[in-house]
């Protein structure tokens, strides 16, 4: 997750990560210089935060929430290992 130290939707969308178990890696990119360029060119998206699954771009939190309602929960547990079988 691309997120700027400044960025109220970038602590909402960790929280939100955080809330459901989430693991995911914080770039903080406020100290760039140019940094919405390049995240453009990165992502597709202008804005903070940018969300990242498996280098498919999804957005920032609004599309994260979405996603969570949608499909989150089925993409973590396919990033899972299966449990053992007992």
């Amino acid at each position: 997750m691309y997120t700027t130290s400044w960025c109220g939707f970038c602590v909402a969308a960790k929280r939100h990560l955080d809330d459901l178990g989430v693991p995911y890696e914080e770039v903080q990119v406020d100290g760039e210089p140019g940094f919405r360029q390049w995240l453009y060119e990165t992502t597709g998206g202008w804005t903070v935060p940018q969300i990242v699954i498996d280098g498919t771009p999804v957005g920032g939190y609004t599309e994260l929430r979405r996603l969570a309602r949608e499909r989150l929960e089925e993409l973590v547990q396919a990033d899972r290992p299966a449990a053992a079988s007992a």
